[in-house]
């Protein structure tokens, strides 16, 4: 069908964006929905906003997921909805979108852009094709293995930003130029899950270690250690880097099993490269350091208070400081993946602050409180899956592991498993792009589409619930981590 102007009217986005405004409306307007209840009897009211919340979250993720206004446009819509529905204040909705986790997401940004602009990106690239060699599944491997390993010292988001351009200089020696290939899809899309399952290994991967550890203290007085937090944690990262690995091998098989005469190029375009600038070791001691510093929030009182954005933000200072990059750069920020992250904070903290998240959350636990423990403990984690996937994993958490440490105690389930089966689905949400800031990142290569990215990420995500229950019932107690509480 065509307009009057000769374009072919899409009809499939335009009932997708009704699709989901009749949601929302239709929640919306519905009468009061019944209060969810805890076993201790504690009632968890939905009001008016929570349900208008769910309502508005629903339409978000299906506009996300069917691309039927820009990823950033969207995100704007949970901003003004918001507002005109009065579900939150204007100023409570927008002030999200420059929430602190915002800033580090483009503090991250500008850390590649650096990277790229110094040239770094192609010297690490070339540096890394000479170890793997031409074979396009080793390529995959390297490039997989080097994200994991990063974020065992760097947080996810700034790992994912420094391998972006890594990846685009590789995907450039391809030779396909901008074209989506099998193998710029499984590039992309695999350095956003192994950032994920590499991030979930130590406190310093992702935000989200630290705010578990601290709230598992908080209900339960026990603390675990920072050398501790791993043991459980690092062969699960390692399987599911490995897995994936083989699934987008055999799911995206590249075009091309070998980049005939890459060694020769490779070597040619390293000596154009001439040796190492002074900008290119300004950016690398400026991000070292930043590192440094988040890393020693741990050990060092007078950092602990520090918020990671304003860390990650003094690099970007000292980028423009030294003149690495200028207002050039700034202006071709990506910013519809900073707005994609801005909304998902914002229906995030609407979710949160209205009590729809905790009422979904008692909803759901309580249908295992007479379940096996094994189901149990599969049920929270399946849970903070599906959550982490739509908003913030530490939220996610946060409105699980209260509850379910409570429903644990019933079922006789220990709280350690609790907490890392809930550590291990909260860092890998890997159906939906906004799950996390690599996944948003990895959306800027234009390797692939947001149903592509979903349609793996639901095979990824049982392949990552069968490792998890793998863990729970064999490796985990031969590790020593108690599952099942002894009876009294």
């Amino acid at each position: 069908m065509s307009d009057t102007t000769g374009k072919k009217i899409d009809i499939q986005r335009i009932v997708f964006i009704l699709l989901g405004l009749g949601i929302f409306l239709l929640i919306y307007f519905l009468p009061p929905w019944k209060d969810a209840v805890d076993p201790t009897g504690k009632a968890f009211e939905l009001s008016r906003e929570g349900k208008a919340a769910i309502g508005l979250f629903l339409m978000a993720g299906i506009w996300w997921v069917f691309e039927v206004l820009p990823i950033g446009v969207t995100s704007i819509a949970i901003g003004v909805m918001q507002a005109l529905f009065a579900i939150r204040s204007a100023k409570d909705a927008f002030r999200d979108f420059m929430d602190p986790s915002v800033m580090f997401i483009f503090g991250s940004v500008v850390v590649g852009l650096a990277f790229t602009k110094t040239g770094l990106t192609k010297r690490l690239a070339y540096g890394m094709l000479k170890l793997v060699g031409d074979r396009t599944s080793m390529i995959l491997l390297g490039c997989l293995g080097v994200t994991a390993f990063l974020t065992l010292f760097m947080a996810h988001t700034a790992v994912a930003a420094t391998m972006f351009p890594l990846l685009l200089a590789i995907n450039d020696l391809y030779g396909e130029n901008d074209k989506p290939t099998n193998f710029g899809k499984s590039l992309f899309i695999g350095m956003a899950y192994a950032a994920g399952a590499g991030s979930i290994i130590s406190m310093l991967g992702a935000a989200r270690g630290p705010a578990a550890v601290g709230m598992f203290k908080e209900f339960t007085g026990t603390d675990v250690g920072f050398f501790e937090f791993p043991k459980y944690l690092l062969i699960i990262g390692g399987v599911m880097v490995f897995l994936i690995w083989v699934y987008l091998s055999m799911a995206l098989k590249p075009e091309k099993q070998k980049i005939e005469g890459l060694k020769e190029r490779v070597e040619e375009l390293s000596t154009r490269l001439g040796p190492i600038s002074k900008n290119e070791i300004l950016v690398i001691v400026c991000v070292l350091g930043v590192v440094c510093l988040m890393g020693l929030q741990s050990f060092v009182p007078i950092l602990k208070n520090q918020d990671r954005a304003g860390l990650m933000l003094i690099s970007t200072l000292l980028f423009f400081i030294f003149k690495i990059l200028t207002v050039k750069e700034l202006e071709e920020m990506p910013w519809n993946i900073i707005l994609l992250f801005s909304g998902a904070m914002s229906i995030g903290f609407c979710l949160w602050k209205t009590g729809a998240a905790q009422w979904m959350a008692v909803n759901w636990l309580i249908l295992f409180q007479k379940a096996p423990g094994i189901v149990f403990i599969l049920g929270i984690a399946f849970f903070v899956l599906i959550m982490t996937n739509f908003i913030m994993n530490v939220a996610a958490i946060a409105i699980s592991l209260p509850v379910s440490l409570v429903i644990a105690k019933y079922l006789g389930v220990a709280p350690e498993v609790i907490l890392y089966a809930s550590l291990v689905t909260a860092g890998m949400p890997f159906v939906l792009l906004i799950g996390a800031a690599p996944n948003a990142i990895a959306y800027e290569s234009k390797q692939f589409t947001s149903g592509e990215f979903l349609k793996h990420g639901l095979v990824m995500s049982v392949v990552l619930m069968l490792v998890l229950g793998l863990a729970i019932v064999t490796v985990w107690p031969l590790l020593g981590m108690p599952i099942l509480l002894p009876k009294p």
